[in-house]
């Protein structure tokens, strides 16, 4: 048998336990957090979580700041976030003996953060007002923007012009609790930090969960006509996903 091929086998290995499950998707939220705070999240003892966390950093899914005395653990990058993305698609559609309480399950599913950008509804309203709108196109790597495009972030106060990012400026990422895409990408990630910065988008303790404020919902609408984030996303239209998704 060849061994030359990705070593899927392992990494699967290293997400698959609980406890490892448990750490990765509580840092999908882009924080970096101690290993004293991952045991709690993980629901294991702080000598089982240092195994844990060595196992990840030797697998490359996680990098650590030190700082002080504290060591912080985070993601290795967004390519693992968009990994776990998915495979949480694929959880969601199989039925599971451990749900989500449905009160966090809904707050979830309306606004969170996806690494660095947002997901949920919140997230694919965003997408779908950019498509709908004529605002993206097709690009190398996933979306680029037309001119009206980078009016709509400019308008936002998100500089639009491309960096040396190695990331897509935007792609679409799909959405585990609603099975439709919303954007990713270096510019999606700074339309979210420009969000918090500005108050239209809050956290929520101890959570992945955002909250759009009324002033946030006003500012994207007004940059964005056709922005809705309820329980019915707007309309898409499919020859540009499928293009991309190709």
């Amino acid at each position: 048998m060849s061994t030359d091929g990705p070593y899927l086998a392992e990494i699967a290995h290293l997400m698959g336990d609980p406890a490892r499950a448990n750490m990765l998707h509580a840092l999908m939220d882009g924080r970096a957090l101690t290993a004293k705070e991952l045991a709690w999240l993980a629901g294991v003892a702080p000598q089982t979580a240092s195994g844990h966390l060595a196992k990840l950093m030797d697998g490359g899914l996680l990098a650590v700041a030190v700082q002080g005395r504290h060591r912080y653990y985070r993601l290795a990058g967004p390519e693992v976030a968009q990994a776990l993305e998915g495979l949480m698609v694929l959880a969601g559609a199989q039925t599971s003996r451990r749900r989500l309480p449905s009160r966090v399950g809904a707050e979830l599913s309306q606004a969170r953060t996806c690494y660095d950008h947002f997901a949920g509804r919140l997230g694919i309203g965003i997408h779908d007002a950019l498509v709908a709108g004529g605002h993206l196109r097709v690009a190398e790597g996933g979306y680029g923007l037309t001119s009206s495009g980078e009016a709509v972030f400019m308008a936002l106060g998100v500089d639009p012009v491309p960096t040396k990012s190695r990331r897509a400026a935007l792609r679409p990422c799909l959405d585990w609790s609603e099975r439709r895409p919303h954007l990713a990408g270096h510019l999606a990630a700074a339309l979210a930090c420009r969000c918090f910065e500005m108050a239209w988008v809050t956290r929520r303790k101890d959570s992945r969960a955002v909250t759009l404020t009324d002033a946030g919902r006003a500012a994207l609408a007004d940059a964005l006509p056709g922005f809705r984030c309820d329980a019915e996303p707007a309309a898409e239209m499919p020859e540009l996903r499928q293009a991309v998704f190709a």
